[in-house]
């Protein structure tokens, strides 16, 4: 059983489509952080880093000896490619496209997703007027996503059949919504974008949301959400 420490953020959703579409039994443990749960030593213990999400696999691919220790597992990009090797599914066997779909996954884990992050924080959660990085971050996410568009256009899939690669970057293509960008300006990027969301898994993988991603307007948080999610609370929770 693979336990999952839960939100329904782009991230998260990368991990339950990950699972829902090998088939690995897994439980969805739902954490709420502007609660702070992700502040908790016991946490902390799973993911250093206090980031969403992360697995506690209590049968890990180490072996299924009785005295083998339950392996966590945090970045949503190593939890991918954990669950890839587990399950033998979704990680190409032909070395080049293997090597694509690990290239590609990289491309979302330090440019997609965390420009478009920034564009979210400073479009729907820093004080309003803050001009340059708005700019900055929304234009790098327009960038990335002529990135996207221009390999789907050459390809069906990120590395040519379906991959983690692609089940990382689909959460966060659908996420351009809440930022005020549509992907009917990129079609190779919205004809793979509609395929993927029939998927049965895809659909499954994503049946829990979050309200606040569904439209682009400002989520209004109190002092204490604020803290867990930004402030002095995030920065003084303890490291273990």
């Amino acid at each position: 059983m693979i336990d999952v420490y839960f939100t329904p953020t782009p991230n998260g959703h990368k991990v339950s489509i990950m699972l829902e579409e090998t088939g690995l039994p897994h439980r969805l443990i739902n954490m709420d952080m502007l609660k702070g749960d992700h502040l908790t030593p016991e946490y902390r213990r799973i993911n250093p880093n206090g980031r969403l999400p992360a697995i506690v696999d209590h049968e890990p691919i180490n072996g299924p000896e009785a005295d083998s220790e339950p392996l966590p597992v945090f970045e949503s990009g190593a939890i991918l490619l954990y669950l890839a090797e587990k399950s033998g599914q979704l990680l190409p066997d032909d070395p080049r496209r293997r090597s694509q779909a690990q290239q590609w996954l990289m491309w979302q884990m330090a440019s997609f997703g965390p420009m478009q992050g920034q564009a979210h924080h400073f479009i729907r959660y820093a004080p309003e007027g803050q001009t340059y990085p708005v700019e900055r971050y929304r234009n790098e996410t327009i960038r990335l996503l002529n990135v996207l568009n221009g390999r789907l256009s050459e390809t069906d899939y990120l590395a040519e059949e379906y991959s983690v690669a692609d089940i990382a970057t689909w959460p966060w293509a659908r996420a351009v919504r809440a930022i005020g960008l549509t992907l009917e300006d990129y079609p190779a990027v919205q004809r793979w974008f509609d395929e993927i969301a029939q998927r049965p898994a895809v659909i499954s993988g994503t049946d829990v949301k979050n309200a606040a991603n569904l439209s682009s307007a400002r989520p209004v948080l109190s002092q204490e959400q604020w803290s867990n999610l930004f402030g002095k609370n995030m920065l003084n929770a303890p490291s273990r």
